[in-house]
């Protein structure tokens, strides 16, 4: 269906800035390292997308959706997404990625309209997640029961009116924080070379 093309909903950037070193910096002084990535409560595990032009980080929320996290960490963890291309981007929307169609320019007529061939089966879509700058969410067809891997991520937050009336009808699964620099530069039909669970030292909490 076609119709996955229509159906991609947007979220928040979370815009990671580094400060740089002052203009009254002593000389020789070194400037101060990047900050460490903001994590929010109860997030989970750290996907990390390395792509033709860098690589962006999002943190997932298996607490509010359990389901959607662990398929969407499974297909991560097989290779799933390697080598797959950003078949949509809407200028101040979403940029949208997860069809394994997109390997093959051949079938670029047909891009966005499959995905893994597992539907979730459930909508785990949580007031506790809303779509802001940066979010990272489900597209679907229509039900968002049938989303599957097709990932969107938000180049706007609810003060969009095409944010605002999607809100509550995907499931947003994540958040970009780190690197929303490089998802602001995504363009179709740039690649996604590796995707990574960045998995926690042993012992951490």
């Amino acid at each position: 269906m076609r119709s996955v093309m229509w159906f991609v909903a947007a979220a928040v950037f979370a815009t990671v800035q580094v400060a740089g070193a002052g203009a009254g910096q002593a000389a020789g002084q070194r400037p101060a390292a990047p900050a460490a990535p903001q994590r929010s409560p109860g997030a989970g595990p750290v996907i990390a997308f390395e792509t033709t032009k860098g690589t962006f980080e999002m943190e997932t929320y298996p607490n509010e959706a359990p389901k959607s996290v662990a398929q969407i960490l499974t297909l991560v963890r097989r290779n799933f997404y390697n080598g797959l291309r950003v078949h949509r981007l809407v200028p101040g929307f979403v940029v949208q990625f997860g069809d394994p169609q997109t390997r093959d320019m051949t079938k670029r007529d047909l891009w966005g309209t499959r995905g893994s061939g597992r539907y979730i089966g459930v909508a785990e879509i949580s007031p506790k997640r809303p779509h802001k700058l940066g979010a990272v969410a489900l597209a679907h067809g229509g039900d968002p029961r049938e989303a599957d891997s097709q990932l969107y991520i938000a180049l706007a937050g609810l003060g969009e009116p095409r944010i605002a009336n999607i809100q509550g009808d995907f499931t947003v699964i994540g958040q970009v924080i780190a690197g929303m620099d490089v998802v602001r530069k995504l363009q179709v039909p740039d690649i996604i070379r590796r995707a990574t669970v960045k998995e926690p030292a042993p012992g951490a909490k």
